[in-house]
């Protein structure tokens, strides 16, 4: 068992801007840790059924089932984890309330709790995600049987604008219940997500909204003590034009003779229209690089790590996920949180 997974980091935290992919960059990541044979969670708290649509499996349960398989007879198993099924766990195991559970479930109750409560679907969700941390392979807790369930977890977790409320959530909780079952799971679930045991990886776009999301959520998980990992861009295109050729794209004074030359040469039929119009696609992509750059330089000054996805523009499948896993890789990615 390699050092990403046996040693330091277990539980892969992954955020993000809604629309920058963090659900198939949380799957590669679960397929790059499961790869050399390891056995991987991958988790969904939202009820989108990311996950399975990913894989083109069925649609999660609230059980865990194999959604996929890595190279080096690794796992990737996928779960979906639902407050209502998680409260009716809760009860039946701190308080033994056995079928009674289902009867509150009739009444309403657990509905009401789930719903209305403040702060409860969150402490049940990351209450599901820490009893799968803590679980051991015999499906027990002993002392003596230290071998983990999961070698590595990966959450897809709430949009960056919601996840430092979902991730404190619990130490809200611990301040309000100063005894009981309730504040002794909330202190243990904080300190697993403020570990060294925890990274949170954000996920953002070279886009000025999602560059700023990320830049936001970066400080305020500081500011929360929680232990940030890798920012991952997601969607990359490389330019299409070299330095020299963007600057003077840029200022619109790329030569017109050269580019009919050219296009003559490459056998088109060349119009006045086709010129000015390749010649505005140069100046709209020049801008777009230049934009670009700007919001690198704002990610590169958040001091963590960064690893570039590309683009893909036939969409997003179960095979792209098993590229991406092996990009990261490739480019370094261990999971482990440096600096």
């Amino acid at each position: 068992m390699s050092a990403r997974t046996s040693s330091g980091v277990r539980l892969h935290i992954v955020t993000g801007k809604g629309g920058t992919g963090k659900t198939t960059v949380a799957a590669a990541m679960a397929m790059a840790l499961a790869s050399g044979g390891h056995r991987v969670l991958l988790v969904e708290v939202e009820g989108r059924q990311g996950i399975s649509q990913t894989f083109d499996v069925p649609p999660l349960a609230t059980e865990e089932i194999r959604v996929a398989g890595a190279s080096g007879g690794g796992e990737v198993w996928g779960l979906s984890v639902d407050a209502k099924a998680a409260l009716i766990e809760y009860l039946q195991i701190f308080y033994k309330l056995g079928r009674a559970g289902g009867v509150l479930e009739r009444f309403g109750a657990v509905d009401f709790a789930t719903t209305i409560a403040p702060g409860v679907r969150d402490v049940l969700l990351t209450g599901k995600i820490y009893e799968a941390n803590r679980r051991r392979a015999a499906g027990h807790h002993s002392r003596h049987d230290t071998s983990p369930a999961y070698d590595a977890i990966v959450l897809d977790a709430p949009p960056t604008g919601r996840v430092v409320r979902f991730l404190s959530v619990n130490e809200e909780v611990s301040g309000l219940a100063k005894v009981g079952p309730i504040r002794s799971q909330a202190d243990a679930i904080t300190q697993m997500l403020t570990s060294p045991q925890t990274a949170v990886h954000v996920v953002t776009l070279l886009e000025e909204m999602p560059v700023q999301e990320t830049v936001d959520a970066v400080a305020d998980l500081r500011a929360a003590r929680l232990p940030i990992g890798d920012v991952v861009i997601n969607q990359v295109r490389d330019p299409l034009l070299r330095p020299r050729e963007l600057a003077s794209a840029a200022k619109g004074t790329i030569s017109r003779p050269k580019v009919r030359a050219g296009l003559e040469a490459a056998g088109l039929q060349v119009t006045d229209a086709l010129v000015e119009g390749l010649l505005a696609e140069a100046h709209d992509h020049a801008l777009r690089v230049a934009q670009e750059t700007e919001q690198l330089a704002l990610l590169h000054q958040l001091e963590r790590p960064l690893f570039r996805l590309p683009t893909n523009p036939d969409g997003v499948d179960s095979s792209t996920v098993r590229e991406f896993a092996d990009l990261l890789t490739e480019r370094g990615w261990t999971g482990e949180v440096t600096g």
